[in-house]
């Protein structure tokens, strides 16, 4: 980090993951350059943060193919997977903390494994809608590694083995290194990890963004954090740009920032993904100008 005055100003390495291999259907691998359109890196800069931009990585397009009953595009996901943890370990590895834009949810096991090859002991703020703890034998008319991402970082059972290798070790993470933060429902509160997970539903969120996030904090001892922030925990018809909408339960982008920047505040943070911006959704771009001020505001070291 760089030191201005008394505080310490993180570098951050905004690295591009341009994927919709385990998405819903195309549109996701857009999101990176789009963002950048939107004047993501010179609004970072222009509020004080210092950024180094690690370009994109190829472009990986949705495909249907399910040749077996795992999910669909299983291989190309995982292996786009794989990539992106070389990637962010290279940002880390050059003493930037990774902004990585996405792309789909499971980019989230990149960072979370890219973490943990520099350090022993990573705990993840899990922004999102859902809670991604799918897993396929109880979803096979929904055979989507979107929403399956977490169920992979805990290798619950049924997991496709390949995806939830990707990493230093198996499973990446443990219950209580996750805290779910945003979600509008409780269906997905299964296998028994309720009571080990911290959680704190959109309710919270809504009330007070700030103190929410802080409780999340508390509620995680781990030495560092990664944050992931899908935009599907925002309300469509506030922002319409995730590629699955939430409409009436979501935030809106002013509980959005200060629970963010909360979050990225705290010292143990060592990377963040931005996850599920579908440009195909914003034929104007109005929505990826209001998202990047929302992030550059909540990244600001001001």
């Amino acid at each position: 980090m760089a030191l201005i005055g008394e505080q310490d100003v993180r570098t951050w390495g905004v690295l591009g993951i341009p994927t919709s291999a385990a998405a819903h259907w195309p549109g996701l691998e857009k999101g990176p350059p789009a963002l950048r359109g939107a004047g993501l890196v010179d609004q970072l800069r222009a509020g004080g943060s210092d950024v180094v931009d690690h370009g994109d990585l190829p472009p990986t397009r949705w495909v249907a193919d399910r040749p077996d009953e795992r999910p669909n595009n299983w291989r190309a996901a995982t292996d786009v997977i794989a990539a992106g943890r070389v990637a962010i370990g290279d940002v880390l590895a050059g003493g930037h903390h990774p902004l990585v834009l996405g792309g789909d949810c499971t980019l989230a096991v990149a960072l979370v494994a890219a973490a943990l090859d520099h350090h022993a002991d990573v705990g993840l703020l899990y922004v999102d809608g859902g809670q991604d703890l799918m897993i396929p034998v109880d979803h096979p008319r929904e055979p989507i590694l979107d929403a399956m991402g977490v169920a992979h970082l805990l290798d619950l059972p049924g997991c496709v083995s390949e995806l939830a290798d990707v990493g230093p070790r198996r499973p990446l993470l443990h219950p209580s290194s996750v805290a779910f933060i945003g979600y509008a429902d409780d269906d997905e509160d299964i296998h028994g990890l309720a009571a080990a997970a911290p959680r704190f539903p959109a309710a919270d969120v809504l009330h007070d963004p700030a103190g929410t996030g802080a409780r999340a904090l508390a509620a995680l001892d781990n030495e560092r954090l990664v944050v992931h922030l899908d935009v599907d925990v925002l309300d469509a018809l506030d922002l319409p740009v995730a590629d699955i909408a939430t409409y009436g339960t979501g935030l809106r982008l002013a509980h959005l920032t200060p629970l963010v920047a909360v979050l990225i505040a705290d010292p143990r943070v060592v990377g963040v993904t931005v996850v599920e911006a579908n440009p195909d959704h914003d034929l104007d771009g109005t929505s990826m100008r209001r998202l990047v001020a929302a992030l550059a505001q909540a990244v600001s070291p001001a």
